[in-house]
């Protein structure tokens, strides 16, 4: 892939137009990781609304989700005539968790709550970026403050390909315009103090002034509240 092009699309602000040079600018690998948040549902709906076909779709159901998400998936779908590829955790793994463990073993400690992240999301995630070159994610600076430092494109050397972050500076309230002014599908937790969502049992509302991950693994330490997909 061109470097240069890479570097010009920290400076491209119209969501739409960055990801459509991005999808002609290479016929290599190019995903977009979606969880159906606010942020995730702006992408979709530019690359959905646009017709933007090389690029892939997928999501991580780790069958721990709410109701309220495989709902706005379904939607999503419908109103795109859209096709989203789902990653599922291991079975023979999930079993072994459980069954040593128990069904809510995260609850107990940080290492158990990793353990479980690392087979229902960071193992089946790492098959869905396998010879991958971009992948892109609905990241915000604003959603905490890991998040600050980092770039519209970074490159994973871990996982051998760019990182690209359109939304990277949207404000929550550009978020929420975008989505009322296209009449984009939206999971309904957001409308009762959900900000963040993740697993059912892992997600809770949050109370005005608390941060923006505070409804993540309430339960531990600000400082841990990271699952290990995005390093």
């Amino acid at each position: 892939m061109n470097i240069n092009f890479i570097k010009s699309l920290e400076n491209q602000t119209n969501i739409e137009e960055s990801l459509k040079n991005l999808s002609q600018q290479t016929s290599e690998k190019i995903v977009f990781s979606t969880s159906f948040g606010i942020e995730d549902q702006v992408i979709s709906h530019a690359l959905f609304q646009n017709k933007i076909k090389n690029v892939e779709v997928f999501t991580l159901d780790t069958g721990r989700l709410f109701p309220e998400t495989y709902a706005v998936w379904d939607k999503t779908l419908l109103q795109y005539d859209a096709q989203i590829k789902a990653y599922y955790p291991t079975n023979e793994k999930i079993e072994s968790y459980v069954n040593s463990n128990g069904i809510n073993a995260f609850y107990n400690s940080v290492e158990l709550r990793k353990e479980c992240c690392f087979i229902r999301k960071v193992e089946p995630l790492n098959r869905a970026l396998k010879d991958v070159t971009v992948w892109i994610t609905g990241l915000r600076a604003e959603q905490s403050d890991n998040r600050n430092d980092l770039k519209k494109i970074e490159w994973d050397e871990e996982r051998q390909l760019y990182k690209y972050n359109p939304l990277l500076n949207w404000t929550t309230d550009e978020v929420v315009n975008y989505l009322k002014k296209y009449g984009v599908p939206y999971n309904t937790l957001h409308d009762n103090n959900f900000v963040s969502i993740g697993c059912a049992p892992c997600t809770r509302s949050i109370q005005p002034g608390e941060d923006f991950r505070a409804g993540r693994w309430w339960w531990e330490d600000k400082s841990k509240k990271e699952c290990g997909l995005h390093r």
